[in-house]
């Protein structure tokens, strides 16, 4: 039997490495709860969201330079306004249709089988992105046109359906849309703020009455899991991308997602 401190470890490891990999991290967490015995139960589904807070904190920690700019800047600095708008434009969407539609899509989505198949189809889409022969005009995340931080942000709603991955859909979205990798994956991270923040808020809020000393112990543990990991992640990760583009990632998603239904397939 796996300890809960152990538990936390292993589900803040998952979510650091895969929170801002175009991988899943809501479909990786999933299965491991499916196959692994690891979260089953309403703490635990809780506990995936809470830790996401490690994640967005290791955001601002790397970028904290250019945010703290941003945020000096915007009610003197045209450009940093913009910016500011284009990613509150583009989290409109998640949270308008996540308010409106979250409980069905909890209900009837979150499921091993819908996280397989969307885990492979994300994959296959990012094989073919990678393979585009695309012109990006588009280098610096902070200055793409508002109508293109929209289309980024409904792009982003198609990760409500665990296994397509937020960051992998919002990658694409922006590299079809003009921007170049490392421009596209930097937005990516941007856009995880509010999105992950208002997620975290809402869970913690649902939650509040079921938290113990305990409970509040063991979120401690997963938060600092996810924040280191994603520190470690995210910086390998632009750097990968820049260079080798999304196939590693794409081939990932392919093999965690077919061993996956052969594993549903054979009652497990």
């Amino acid at each position: 039997m796996i300890s809960d401190s152990i538990r936390a470890v292993i589900l803040g490891v998952v979510e650091g490495v895969t929170e801002f990999l175009p991988v899943s991290s809501t479909g990786h967490l999933l299965l491991a709860e499916r196959f692994f015995d690891l979260g089953e139960g309403n703490f635990w589904k809780s506990f995936a969201v809470l830790i996401q807070l490690g994640a967005i904190l290791a955001i601002v920690a790397l970028y904290f330079g250019k945010l703290w700019r941003v945020a000096l800047g915007m009610f003197s600095n045209p450009d940093d306004r913009r910016f500011v708008i284009g990613v509150l434009v583009a989290f409109l969407p998640a949270a308008v249709i996540g308010a409106a539609a979250g409980g069905y899509i909890k209900s009837y989505l979150f499921n091993p089988w819908v996280v397989c198949f969307s885990l492979i189809v994300g994959g296959a889409i990012l094989l073919w992105v990678d393979q585009l022969d695309l012109e990006p005009h588009k280098h610096d995340a902070t200055t793409f046109p508002l109508p293109m931080y929209l289309k980024i942000g409904f792009a982003q709603c198609l990760a409500m359906i665990p296994g397509v991955s937020r960051s992998g859909a919002s990658i694409v979205a922006a590299m079809l849309l003009g921007a170049d990798k490392r421009a596209a994956a930097e937005f990516s991270f941007f856009l995880a703020i509010p999105t992950m923040l208002g997620a975290f808020v809402y869970d913690l809020y649902k939650s509040r009455a079921d938290m113990t000393a305990d409970h509040l112990g063991i979120v401690a543990i997963g938060f600092v899991v996810s924040f280191v990991t994603a520190i470690i992640v995210v910086k390998t990760f632009l750097n990968y991308v820049t260079r080798h583009g999304f196939t590693l990632f794409a081939w990932w998603r392919v093999i965690v997602g077919t061993i996956g239904l052969i594993a549903l397939a054979l009652g497990r």
